[in-house]
């Protein structure tokens, strides 16, 4: 019985690890590409901007 505890936590904290690292590469990559954009954008206007 002890041991078909332990196996069901470890799966279920295996499966949330799992999704975890996903949802963490995905926000990464969104990230990345909104500062991608952003930066194309400024270089776009770049004549524009005077300081």
């Amino acid at each position: 019985m002890q041991d078909e505890k332990l196996y069901k936590t470890m799966s279920s904290v295996g499966i949330w690890n799992l999704v975890l690292g996903i949802v963490a590469i995905l926000v990464g990559a969104l990230t990345g590409a909104a500062l991608i954009a952003n930066s194309a954008r400024l270089l776009k206007r770049k004549s524009e901007i005077m300081f």
